[in-house]
């Protein structure tokens, strides 16, 4: 029986996957909007200790078809180590049609594009980037770690590896003064970069990070629903770009949203609107989370 330790993140669109901890917590773990691995100190577990866990399930249930390697940055580990990690994978879970982990900027960037190449081609199917913003000095801002020109040099060696991008990005992060212009830029970063799919979540105080913390003190000005939704629409309109898959649909979003903007552009650019004037319900913010 595998014992985890907690807490324990995957995105929403995993949540039939086989959760493999192959490190704990984040490498960067220096965010000041996220809480999601504080009260973990990173390292890389033990290879002979993942290999059992892999096998250890497989030898009780190997139908998976979605493998997640967690925590929130396994992308850090030694390419030789993840690459034997993948291959256990592919050969105890026969069905698993999909291996996808969480994808830091920084550690994505320590990586060559062979490296990157080595994984997609042992199995490595997806990664999902944490852009939060296209604003440079936002990023600087939250300590993300890397600046605009490297966030969009990360995806784009993701993408180019042939490694199925997913981008996450974060409604409301710069706050309500610059709520349109967050849009207008992010949308210009995920448009270069090009990512297959992108999820815009609503950005949520965490209580004890830093920007938490401001919330709470008001120096920091938390979106409404509606300045939510607006610069989501912003987003949404500003996107150049066609093929890529779309959603808004977490807990921590007023509206769920989801399509293609090849064709659905139009379609969520209603439901919002809808929303705005009272005519789509959204969620409360008693039910609303991370």
């Amino acid at each position: 029986m595998i014992e985890y330790e907690p807490p324990v993140y995957r995105p929403p669109g995993e949540w039939r996957s086989f959760l493999v901890q192959a490190t704990i917590g984040c490498s960067h773990n220096g965010c000041t909007f996220c809480g999601m691995y504080k009260s973990k100190k990173f390292r890389v577990r033990p290879l002979d200790d993942i290999l059992w866990d892999i096998r250890s399930t497989a030898a009780m249930f190997n139908q998976f078809e979605k493998v997640f390697i967690c925590d929130g940055d396994a992308i850090a580990m030694d390419t030789e180590a993840l690459l034997t990690i993948i291959k256990e994978i592919k050969k105890d879970f026969p069905k698993c049609r999909l291996i996808s982990t969480y994808a830091g900027p920084i550690s994505t960037l320590k990586k060559t594009p062979e490296e990157l190449r080595l994984l997609r081609e042992a199995g490595l199917g997806r990664a999902y980037l944490g852009i939060e913003t296209g604003m440079d000095s936002l990023l600087k801002e939250v300590n993300k770690g890397v600046n605009r020109e490297e966030m969009l040099r990360a995806g784009t060696n993701l993408r180019e590896a042939g490694i199925d991008l997913w981008g996450i990005v974060l409604i409301g992060l710069a706050g309500r003064e610059k709520s349109l212009e967050n849009a207008r830029e992010t949308a210009a970063i995920v448009s270069e970069m090009k990512p297959n799919h992108l999820s815009a979540m609503n950005y949520t105080p965490v209580e004890g990070t830093k920007m938490g913390n401001q919330a709470l003190r008001g120096e920091f000005q938390v979106l409404s629903a509606e300045e939510s939704l607006r610069e989501t629409a912003e987003l949404i309109r500003s996107l150049d770009v066609t093929d890529m898959h779309f959603t808004s649909d977490h807990a921590s979003n007023y509206l769920p949203l989801k399509g293609t903007l090849r064709e659905d552009r139009e379609k969520l650019l209603r439901l919002i609107d809808g929303a705005l004037h009272g005519e789509v319900a959204i969620r409360s913010e008693e039910i609303r989370g991370l």
